[in-house]
């Protein structure tokens, strides 16, 4: 269907399939809302902004069953100042977005897919996984091209952000980790030479865009590293067994595919000064590694990886060679402790090695980010626990599809392993959350938590603020006048730390 055989019909509707109906229907929403309304109170020392990023198509796709990320990238903003709340969402100015609107239609194909476009794009990517603050600038993020940078204040885009020319890699991940202390963002690139290469490109950039160091590594399979992990003195890339194949893409098929005999490799590299040939690929029986929540070393030296495994392929819409795949309600992700020792010859990790920290069916893990890279005591994400008491057959008809349903925000203490529970309501569902440091406490762990909620009984998007020190309390509760379709991640900005 590609560039070569003219263009597909324009499609005058969203498919009728749950990843374009109900609450996943697309929104193709700007917007500036000054005030929100607030239940409860809003803490008076929160300043600061909440930006997450979202897939929202504008155009329908071309193709029938578009997974529901593979959407335009809309960035929505919530400024929490003076115990109010306003409200600004604007779409990433992608290559992608500005062809399709002066085309007044779909242009791209299937997900990372080039041969199955309409035309043909310099860079195809629609910046709808991350958002990020990083050197005075907004950094919309999907793994599969250089970042889009974005001015924080006003959403406007600047452009493709290529680090004044210092990008070396074709990609840049979704997940950058930043040491607290030096401000330093780590990142890295997979298929970094372009789709089908096994190169990862790592490099460390100085709190000022200058890089720092640049190591290309080769992979020991193509395939998707979503996530990864950075400690003191060590970077861990967890390698999700859906690989890739250039041929089966070429032949108009999906870009991933779930392979059951490719081990979970972790690759291990020096954070500074490495080599190519210094990484070591450790092996774990195959599974599906999720987002990594902190990694850290201990006293003995060892890397402690702390992250999601599922032992089913999570991501079942791409099901592996003979289309065997899990039903989505069999899924069961839990944060599992893996202990590493970087300097072993043995690259097989033992069972001994592996041990499941939070038994709950849980994702999108987060921290105090004070505490990255190191030693710490505090985990928060999302949860689904039917128990609860959610509401299945009155929320069922308008849930939509394609994205993963939690019910539960959590709040777990590694050290004692006491898991706290904020249940938003029997027709909610949470999004992924952020930690915002309580002004003037260096205590890790101290602060609020912020979640988008969606609200299937009223059709509408929420605002959940809990204070940790009283978790299954609702604090306050922002309530916005639009629907804001499911998103993937976000990170809460200071306002001590704009401009910095």
């Amino acid at each position: 269907m590609g560039s070569q055989g003219g263009l597909p019909p324009v499609a005058s509707h969203f498919p009728q399939r749950p990843q374009f109906q109900g609450f996943q229907k697309p929104t193709a929403l700007e917007a500036d809302v000054p005030n929100l309304e607030v239940y409860g109170t809003i803490p008076a020392d929160i300043d600061g902004t909440f930006y997450r990023v979202m897939p929202d198509p504008v155009w329908a796709p071309f193709i029938e069953n578009d997974p529901w990320f593979n959407g335009d990238g809309n960035i929505s903003a919530f400024r929490i100042k003076d115990s109010r709340a306003s409200f600004k969402q604007r779409y990433v100015r992608t290559e992608k977005f500005t062809r399709e609107r002066e085309a007044k239609r779909a242009l791209l194909g299937k997900y990372r897919n080039k041969y199955t476009d309409a035309v043909e794009f310099q860079i195809r990517t629609t910046a709808n996984t991350n958002v990020v603050y990083f050197n005075g600038k907004l950094l919309a993020l999907k793994e599969d091209a250089p970042p889009y940078a974005l001015d924080p204040e006003t959403l406007d885009t600047i452009g493709l952000e290529t680090f004044d020319g210092q990008l070396p890699s074709l990609t840049f991940t979704a997940h950058p980790k930043f040491d607290p202390d030096t401000g330093e963002m780590i990142c890295f690139g997979y298929e970094a030479r372009g789709d089908g290469t096994p190169d990862v490109c790592y490099y460390r950039i100085a709190a000022d865009g200058t890089f720092l160091e640049t190591v290309w590594l080769v992979s020991p399979v193509v395939a998707m590293i979503h996530d990864f992990a950075v400690t003191k003195n060590w970077v861990v890339f967890p390698i999700i067994p859906q690989v890739c194949d250039l041929e089966r893409m070429r032949a108009g098929g999906e870009h991933w595919q779930w392979s059951p005999e490719t081990p979970f490799y972790i690759g291990v590299l020096p954070r500074e000064g490495g080599r190519p040939d210094d990484v070591k690929w450790f092996r774990h029986p195959n599974c599906f590694p999720s987002h990594s929540c902190n990694a850290y070393e201990d006293g003995d030296g060892n890397i402690v990886f702390d992250l999601g495994i599922s032992e089913k392929n999570v991501f079942f819409w791409w099901p592996d060679a003979k289309g065997n795949a899990p039903s989505p309600e069999s899924l069961h992700s839990q944060l599992t402790r893996i202990t590493i020792d970087p300097h072993s010859d043995d690259l097989d990790i033992k069972p001994h090695q592996v041990r499941a920290l939070e038994g709950n069916n849980s994702e999108f893990y987060r921290v105090d980010d004070r505490f990255a890279t190191k030693r710490y005591r505090h985990s928060f994400f999302d949860m689904m626990d039917p128990s609860l008491g959610t509401d299945f057959r009155a929320i069922g008809p308008v849930l939509g599809g394609g994205y993963p349903l939690y019910n539960s925000l959590c709040h777990f203490d590694v050290e004692t392993g006491k898991t706290e529970v904020y249940f938003p309501g029997p027709t909610h569902m949470v999004q992924e959350p952020v930690f915002i440091p309580r002004k003037g406490s260096g205590e890790e762990g101290d602060g609020y938590l912020l979640a988008l909620v969606n609200n299937y009984a009223t059709m509408s998007s929420e605002l959940h603020l809990v204070d940790v020190k009283d978790f299954s309390k609702l604090l306050a509760k922002i309530l916005l006048p639009v629907r804001i379709r499911h998103g993937l991640h976000g990170n809460w900005v200071d306002a001590a730390d704009v401009g910095n």
